[in-house]
């Protein structure tokens, strides 16, 4: 096994996992702009048992542009998650999974995973020694701060002679979601109880928040969500100070990403990065306008043309070919 995460110089910027966001087109944008490692998008342990296709496609990347990769996967069942482990690591070969015990949405707590399964220190330690056991690639955990009256800490007192090679925590609860305070403190207090890699994961959307959280929590690094969504540059924002990014740059960025996107999904593709471009384009005066054409768009070239005329109304120069 080779852990990439002790690999990496310090601190660590990892593009988190998210539902719906984090797929090959996003996560190859995040790359270019330095993420250390990728995570997937989750991925159904049970889905993979049924051999379900739709499911097999969020396991896949790009083995030149996305390195490190980890696939991650989510349930309930120990058994499961076995299989879909033992499937991963020899079809997919990823270069890391993950397991995800912090997804806070009512669907997936409803089939007994994601954060819900922290409540069940039992089950989740079986869960952790399950995918141990099924691969060769190290693997990491994405949890929450608490779930209920358990504590991070409580959970990884359970697995801590398990050889879990790194943890996300998200610094707020199952209970606050994606607002609230960043519970910085029981964090830096993970240390006492895991020697593996730390990332801290929650509310970093910029220079300043990051070197907050990096302070605070005495990780190794962070995993970078939400503060990426429009913002994939946020990455090269950490290691270049006074960081700028033009107009011109960010219409850029989105039509590449729209491109891609095109490329590995098709129309499919445009229709999920309408949220991407509405993203992009926040903060921009005109951005409600644009919103308002972006959210219709239905081909790459409506795409290009909106961002061409950008382009032009505001005399920025650009290094992009339109085709």
């Amino acid at each position: 096994m080779r852990n990439f995460w002790i690999t990496f110089k310090k601190p660590i910027y990892a593009l988190a996992p998210m539902a719906g966001i984090s797929d090959s087109a996003f996560r190859q944008i995040c790359q270019s702009f330095g993420a250390d490692a990728v995570f997937s998008e989750m991925i159904s342990a049970t889905a993979i048992v049924y051999n379900s296709k739709k499911t097999l496609e969020l396991a896949r990347f790009d083995r030149k542009a996305e390195r490190p990769f980890v696939a991650q996967l989510f349930g309930s069942k120990p058994e499961h998650f076995a299989y879909a482990a033992e499937f991963i690591t020899k079809k997919i070969k990823p270069d890391g999974l993950d397991i995800n015990f912090g997804c806070p949405v009512k669907k997936v707590a409803r089939q007994g995973a994601g954060a819900v399964l922290m409540n069940d220190l039992k089950l989740a330690r079986e869960i952790v020694k399950a995918v141990l056991g099924a691969t060769n690639l190290p693997v990491s955990i994405k949890c929450r701060s608490r779930v209920g009256a358990i504590t991070v800490l409580d959970f990884l007192k359970t697995i801590k002679d398990l050889p879990v090679a790194a943890v996300m925590i998200h610094g707020r609860s199952l209970a606050q979601g994606h607002s609230g305070e960043v519970d910085f403190t029981i964090i830096k207090q993970a240390r006492k109880y895991f020697s593996g890699i730390i990332l801290a994961n929650g509310g970093v959307k910029d220079e300043a928040s990051a070197e907050e959280m990096l302070k605070k929590t005495e990780a190794d690094g962070l995993g970078i969500g939400r503060g990426a969504l429009g913002r994939p540059w946020i990455f090269k924002q950490f290691s270049i100070f006074n960081f700028q990014f033009s107009n011109k740059e960010i219409f850029e960025t989105a039509l590449k990403h729209t491109s891609l996107a095109h490329k590995l999904k098709g129309k499919q593709g445009i229709i999920e990065m309408r949220k991407h471009l509405c993203w992009y384009v926040r903060g921009l005066d005109n951005a409600s306008e644009l919103r308002k054409k972006l959210i219709q768009v239905e081909s790459l070239s409506d795409v290009k043309n909106i961002i061409k005329s950008q382009i032009t109304n505001t005399k920025l120069q650009t290094n992009y070919k339109f085709k």
